[in-house]
């Protein structure tokens, strides 16, 4: 079979690959480009999945990053329906599930990965739904309008809003998380016992610290029953807990990694003229204390597109961007900068009871992220500060009438 090449081969028609391909062209590039995708649309925007999309608020043009014309005037070849199954970095080429052949000068990494799902008897019944592609969201679409109840397995941003955008519905949902709180492994007590409390005004029943062992029914979903043989009846099942990285045939070809590929400060893999970007790309991140980490956002998918974007055409400016993140729950917007993970005290900005407040997070005395709950100025003020990596005193941090651009020194000199 004969093989098509490209100067540059985009593995994944998320919002990584779709921006490596736009940046690419606004730096004039010239080379041939092709974006390869595992589903049959054009690249489209995830997080309204769960939230705008999922609620009937989008139709799904509308959540498209570009419309098909765009890719066309920029000369991108959109290869759609297409699994990449193996990668041979010797001989610059990788292949498809369905045997295509295609070669490329730089290949880029940009598959994300798939919705982690439970490992347990059941776990595969109709009706027992992760949330990660347009198909995902319309089969769960479908499900939740004759669905009474509905079990939400997993406290994350994806869980907790499943679970707004199904209580405003009228449904009867219940929230299952093993942990002793919702969002417990991206912020601080404070905020998630705010959102827990939230949740439940709206008719959600979070239960903490539960334990699934297995999903009941037959030809479908009736249930979800717990580590203590109880069973909560069921009409669909929605899994948030995370996905797996998609990077095997790059790890089958030799590229370092094991919870997403490894890359340096410009995106490289190990692999020669290989790069990553995105959920699958594992990265020492100076948020994080040079820990190596995965991002699964919006943000820094864009961001390392560009990175690799710039080094394709001979800029080399290394990946550095402050992470940050966002969740609309109900009427509540809530915006992250910097990575809480770490942090040594969580200090209150405001008060919970107005709807509109801050979590400052400090690490000895230095701001390393905040969350911002209906409160943009102090999200706005509050990542220059953990871009700066200022040191400020709890009680100036606290002082919700102090403005947090007050608290970062003027240059000296």
């Amino acid at each position: 079979m004969s093989s098509q090449h490209f100067d540059v081969i985009i593995v994944g028609a998320g919002h990584g690959g779709a921006n490596t391909a736009i940046q690419l062209r606004q730096k004039e590039f010239a080379g041939s480009i092709a974006i390869i995708g595992d589903e049959p649309e054009l690249p489209y925007e995830r997080p309204p999945l769960s939230k705008e999309y999922f609620a009937g608020e989008k139709e799904f043009a509308r959540i498209q990053i570009r419309p098909e014309q765009f890719w066309v005037d920029k000369q991108v070849t959109m290869i759609l329906n297409t699994r990449i199954t193996s990668v041979d970095p010797a001989g610059h080429a990788i292949t498809a599930a369905d045997g295509r052949n295609f070669s490329y000068g730089k290949l880029v990494w940009a598959t994300g990965g798939a919705p982690r799902m439970l490992p347990i008897p059941g776990g595969d019944l109709p009706g027992v739904q992760g949330v990660r592609t347009r198909a995902d969201a319309d089969t769960m679409k479908a499900a939740a309008e004759t669905a009474q109840q509905v079990v939400v397995i997993g406290g994350g941003y994806i869980g907790l809003e499943a679970a707004a955008v199904l209580s405003k519905a009228g449904k009867k949902v219940i929230l299952l998380e093993a942990l002793d709180r919702v969002l417990a492994r991206v912020a601080g007590e404070q905020l998630s016992r705010f959102f827990e409390a939230d949740h439940r005004a709206h008719g959600v029943d979070i239960r903490l610290g539960v334990s699934v062992a297995a999903i009941e029914g037959n030809e479908r979903v009736t249930g979800v029953r717990l580590a203590d043989d109880s069973v909560i009846p069921a009409d669909l099942v929605i899994v948030g807990i995370g996905i797996v990285p998609a990077v095997a045939p790059l790890i089958d070809a030799g590229a370092q990694g094991g919870n997403g590929v490894n890359v340096d400060e410009y995106c490289r893999t190990s692999l020669a003229d290989v790069y990553a970007v995105g959920d699958c790309a594992a990265h020492a991140n100076g948020f994080a204390d040079g820990a190596t980490i995965r991002l699964e956002s919006v943000q820094n998918a864009n961001d390392q597109g560009s990175t690799v974007a710039k080094h394709i055409v001979g800029l080399e400016e290394p990946y550095k961007a402050l992470p940050w993140f966002w969740s609309n729950q109900y009427d509540l917007k809530l915006q992250t900068a910097g990575l809480s993970t770490g942090h040594d005290a969580a200090i209150l900005r405001g008060d919970p009871a107005t709807r509109s407040f801050s979590v400052v997070y400090t690490k000895a005395g230095r701001v390393i992220a905040i969350d911002c709950v209906n409160a943009t100025k102090d999200y706005v003020q509050g990542r220059n500060l953990v871009t700066a990596g200022v040191i400020a005193s709890a009680a100036d941090l606290a002082n919700a009438e102090l403005p947090l651009k007050d608290l970062i020194p003027p240059p000296s000199g």
